[in-house]
């Protein structure tokens, strides 16, 4: 690590102590959307950290964007949630999209001017993205979108999304019928509500529909309709390892409360961190943590070589998010009564972990894209 990543997650560990710590309970237990931190996180740039410097990011590599995302996530997750999708926008853009559509869009999404994610889970759709019913019909220079969209993160304080659509309904096989559109809010274009969520609170996610919505025929990602599949899918790459990163986080940040309170807690005249049963638990988290820490450099370190990660990242992936999880209800165990208490981070941690096994990609699916991997690289 050079100095200038070393300013960096210095710069990161400022905002967090001094800007998100003190009001991550009071904004996360009343759902408010973090407005003057979200403001501090376009200051840092961080809409922009995977998007080159060339135009307005800070250009990052994908290893130091999980230290940073690690970091994040162990005071609130839902922080990286809030640039997650938006730079996989961001992504399909810069692999995928025309000079014209890079300048234009690339620059604003670093600077956070424009902000947004994905928009592509439809309510019967879920992870059969092949089956989405939101069409877009081609009418002179624009594109005329009908349909709704579900779970979209962003979705109310956003103002541009990678949007998937039908552009052709009747092809075979679907995925060629499937394209992506940059889809600036504006007529037609309605949010319909907030979705109420277990954890994963101050991020908005949101109901969305289309009616008679115009998009302009050149904000078609590429130029070429029938690729929309693809170019969301490879996306996700980098959002499965924001994923794995945000897992490490949690998993760090519940073990680490657990290994401080168990040495202070006693029972029976010591402190319970010196009974067997504790120390069992404690060992256990403090091994997951680590290889989920590893799996996920080594999965950012294959996308940073442009190699084929899809397995590296969906090992990270799986691994960290279950990680989370578990240490998650270890920690509220070891904490006991006060763990369950809404006066400690705890509770916090076990309402977020859930939703890592479940987002861009859910862990079932991981593992599948493991096999099939194995399989097809491990040839006899």
């Amino acid at each position: 690590m050079n100095e200038s990543d070393i300013l960096i997650l210095d710069s990161i560990d400022k905002f967090l102590e001094r800007d998100v710590r003190p009001h991550v309970l009071e904004l996360e237990q009343n759902d408010i959307y973090p407005e003057a931190i979200v403001e501090k996180m376009k200051a840092l740039g961080l809409f922009g950290a995977m998007i080159p410097v060339e135009y307005g990011g800070l250009g990052l590599k994908a290893t130091l964007y999980a230290e940073i995302v690690e970091r994040i996530a162990s005071v609130w997750m839902t922080l990286a949630g809030v640039f997650n999708s938006h730079l996989i926008m961001a992504t399909a853009v810069l692999r995928y999209g025309t000079e014209a559509q890079k300048k234009t869009f690339l620059p604003r999404f670093a600077t956070g001017e424009l902000r947004g994610g994905l928009a592509l889970t439809e309510a019967d759709g879920g992870t059969d993205l092949q089956a989405i019913r939101t069409t877009a019909k081609r009418d002179g220079d624009a594109y005329v979108v009908n349909g709704s969209k579900s779970w979209i993160t962003n979705g109310a304080e956003g103002s541009c999304f990678a949007l998937l659509v039908k552009t052709d309904p009747k092809a075979e096989p679907r995925s060629r019928g499937i394209s992506l559109l940059l889809a600036e809010k504006g007529p037609g274009f309605h949010v319909d509500k907030k979705l109420k969520k277990l954890g994963y609170r101050g991020v908005d996610t949101v109901e969305m529909h289309f009616e008679d919505y115009r998009i302009p025929a050149d904000r078609l990602i590429g130029g070429k309709e029938g690729k929309g599949l693809n170019h969301a899918l490879s996306g996700l790459e980098i959002g499965r390892i924001n994923v794995a990163a945000r897992g490490v986080g949690v998993a760090r940040a519940a073990f680490e409360e657990a290994l401080a309170y168990a040495q202070i807690r006693k029972t029976f005249g010591k402190p319970i961190a010196q009974h067997q049963a504790i120390q069992l638990k404690l060992a256990d988290m403090a091994t997951r943590v680590e290889a989920a820490r590893l799996l996920t450099k080594k999965a950012a370190e294959a996308f940073d070589a442009g190699e084929r990660c899809d397995m590296e990242v969906g090992m990270a992936k799986l691994f960290a998010s279950e990680a989370a999880l578990e240490n998650s209800l270890e920690a509220m165990r070891i904490h006991g009564a006060y763990g369950y208490s809404k006066e400690f981070n705890l509770e916090r941690y076990y309402r977020d972990a859930p939703l890592l096994a479940i987002g861009e990609g859910t862990n079932e699916i991981q593992r599948l894209v493991i096999a099939k991997q194995l399989v097809e690289r491990n040839p006899v």
